[in-house]
């Protein structure tokens, strides 16, 4: 390369870096894309040259050889400086390249880098950037004493102090590289000279010493034209070699893309071999999973077909469970609902024709008692309806402190027992009246004040009802129930609401069922909201929850208005009931009696069936659990024989149990067992008119 025998140079060159591929050494590849690289810098390819110089370094950057990859550095920073060719990204690789000489300690080879990075930055006249690379290099230029290094340092001085107008210091450094010229052998380092020359040129015009800025500016082209001569006898010996150039870089380019292909393939055998032993072992593993799957379905199978037979046999027997547990609490429910309605109606009657014992605190109590208990068994024997919340709340207008009065009032008889004294306090800020379910508020009260009454002796019981908040049309209301009793231990507080618990008491025995408390957690959960409990033993006990009432204005007057009903035609409703009970035939008959309805008793289906042969009546209020025949065969006989007499089902089942064979039998309206008498008295006149108004539509 050295005599311009480049052919010669990348024949070499081109079966270095096929052996160094072959025996895969990154080093000799390095090397021999650094030689290919500096033959096409000769050529004048510099794109080309640049491509090998970098593939040379990503192939040195794979070895531990940081001599190596300062010199593909610095000939790339060579590349783009001296050829002009891109001076920034020159003097970053000549950066690198310092890098790697600083590493490796290689004074030469500092010192040229550092002189390459501020020559770049002179030829972009950014001086003051490159004089600290310049300050840098200067002591190892004196202490190794090489004839280039001190011609550059001494012209970049010169170049650097005419920048900054020092003259004498400018002039003084040209001198001594020209004394350095003239005291050694110049033909190695011409160009250097001519630069040098031409630097001194421009340094004496920029003073306007022409004199001396044309001697040597006739130096420069003098020594310009003897290297150009130079040069084109490079040029032709490079000509002589171009004309093979096309292939020499279609053999190394095959080389490299011979070995790309090579790795591929070695890589893609890699591949398979993995994959292959990936596979079997997978398939091994499957093979194995589906043995083991086998043997285990095999023995799943015995095991679910022994509990799908007894499965079957648990469901058979939860279904019957299921049934008679249904037909019990229907069966109790009956039962207990029917004398009820006597207690209820028989009372009614006794403050009707009792007018002295209207205000009576007693007949209050036993009224209120008897629908509570009413209350209580509908939850006790449905306590499943209430966990599935099958429970609905019914909205109706009531004065709060009215109920709470009543419920104070009915339980007086339990504190007097054990010395208690029972207390109300109702903020008067509570509306008069609000909008929500009083028969389960109530229910609550009864259940949290009995419990305070039960476990507090020689003691005060308190019901506190304080206005909490007014949001839109609804008002809440923070309930207490405060007694200093015998108190609940910490450990004890959360097991109270559940059901049938009974915590264990020392020194008396509290009878109950264990249900009260859960059921008042649960109603509370209905009105969305929780219930707390606060207590000490020894101390008392206060439980606290929150209620939210509708106070809508509209909404009270409407059920204001329903609470009254209106009597004031003369117009007498004819009634027939059918009723096998005596004491509901009795109560029945008193409740139209008060309102002056006209009313015929039957004991059964079949009398009722001859009574409507010769008589005509408004209204039948239709018995359904009654011997001989039942309340809905009894109506479907009705029905076959054209009457279309409205008929009221009363019955002591729950609505929902009988209210597709209601509608099976052409029933009217369902009422349950014990009802309030204006709701009763309401019923009768809507249907009765209602039935009025569809016959004299037909007509």
């Amino acid at each position: 390369m050295n005599k311009l025998e480049c052919n010669k140079s990348l024949d070499y060159a081109k079966k270095a870096l096929n052996e160094a591929y072959e025996i895969e050494d990154n080093q000799l590849i390095a090397r021999s894309y650094n030689l290919i690289g500096l033959n096409f810098e000769e050529f004048s390819d510099y794109k080309k040259a640049a491509g090998f110089y970098n593939n040379g370094i990503k192939y040195a950057n794979k070895t531990t050889n940081d001599t190596l990859k300062g010199w593909l550095y610095n000939n790339l920073g060579n590349l783009y400086c001296f050829r002009k060719v891109d001076f920034k990204k020159g003097i970053e690789n000549y950066k690198k390249a310092l890098v790697y000489s600083e590493k490796i300690k290689d004074s030469t080879e500092i010192m040229f880098s550092n002189l390459n990075i501020a020559a770049a930055y002179f030829a972009r006249e950014e001086y003051l950037s490159g004089y600290p690379y310049l300050k840098k290099a200067e002591p190892l230029v004196k202490k190794l004493d090489i004839m280039e290094s001190s011609l550059s340092m001494n012209s970049l001085y010169g170049s650097y102090y005419a920048y900054r107008n020092e003259f004498a210091k400018a002039e003084a450094s040209f001198k001594n590289a020209l004394k350095i010229c003239e005291n050694n052998k110049v033909e190695l380092l011409e160009t250097n000279v001519s630069e040098l020359y031409d630097d001194f040129s421009r340094f004496y015009f920029k003073i306007k010493d022409y004199k001396n800025a044309y001697l040597y500016l006739d130096k420069y082209n003098d020594l310009k034209d003897k290297i150009y001569n130079i040069e084109r006898v490079k040029e032709v010996n490079v000509a002589g070699s171009s004309i093979q150039l096309d292939e020499y870089k279609r053999e190394i380019d095959k080389i490299e893309v011979e070995k790309l292909k090579q790795n591929d393939r070695l890589k893609q055998t890699k591949l398979v071999v993995v994959m292959f032993i990936v596979v079997f072992f997978v398939l091994l593993l499957l093979v194995y999973a589906l043995y083991r799957s086998n043997q285990l379905r095999k023995k799943s199978n015995r095991k679910l077909k022994i509990a799908n037979e007894e499965l079957l046999v648990a469901k058979e027997q939860a279904e019957e469970a299921s049934l008679l547990k249904s037909q019990f609490i229907s069966t109790i429910s009956h039962e207990l609902r029917t004398p009820l309605y006597g207690v209820v109606g028989i009372t009614d009657l006794i403050a009707d024709e009792h007018k002295e014992l209207k205000n009576s605190t007693y007949l209050k109590s036993l009224k209120f008692s008897a629908k509570y208990l009413l209350s209580l068994v509908n939850d006790i024997l449905q306590v499943y309806k209430i966990e599935e919340k099958k429970i609905v709340l019914e909205n109706s207008i009531f004065n709060l402190s009215d109920e709470l009065t009543s419920i104070v009032e009915s339980l007086q008889f339990l504190s007097v027992k054990n010395n208690n004294k029972l207390c109300l306090e109702v903020d008067e800020a509570i509306p008069e009246f609000i909008i929500g379910d009083k028969v389960r508020l109530s229910q609550i009260f009864m259940n949290l004040v009995s419990n305070s009454l039960k476990f507090t002796k020689d003691g005060k019981v308190k019901i506190v009802a304080k206005l909490e908040r007014n949001e839109a049309s609804f008002c809440f209301v923070t309930f207490m129930v405060i007694d200093n009793g015998i108190g609940i231990a910490k450990e004890h507080q959360q097991k109270i609401f559940e059901k049938f618990v009974q915590i264990e008491r020392k020194e008396d025995d509290y009878q109950g069922t264990g249900l009260g408390l859960s059921i008042v957690k649960q109603l509370v959960n209905l009105y969305g909201s929780e219930i707390h409990c606060e207590s000490e033993e020894n101390v008392g006990t206060k439980m606290i929850f929150t209620i939210g009432f509708d106070t809508d204005e509209t909404k009270r007057n409407d059920l204001l208005k329903n609470l009254e009903v209106d009597f004031s035609e003369e117009r007498t409703y004819k009634i027939l009931v059918v009723e096998d009970n005596k004491i509901n035939q009795i109560v029945t008959k008193k409740i139209l009696d008060i309102r002056h309805f006209e009313s015929v008793i039957v004991d059964d289906g079949y009398e009722a069936l001859k009574v409507l042969e010769n008589e005509v009546f408004d209204v039948i209020l239709m018995d359904i659990n009654m011997p001989k025949i039942n309340g809905f065969d009894t109506s479907k006989l009705i029905r076959k024989k054209g009457v279309t007499t409205p008929i009221i089902a009363v019955t002591a089942f729950d609505k929902q149990e009988i209210i597709e064979q209601v509608q099976a039998s052409k029933m009217n309206e369902v009422i349950v067992k014990p009802f309030d008498p204006n709701y009763l008295y309401k019923m009768i006149i809507h249907i009765s008119n209602k039935k009025e108004e569809e016959t004299k539509a037909k007509v």
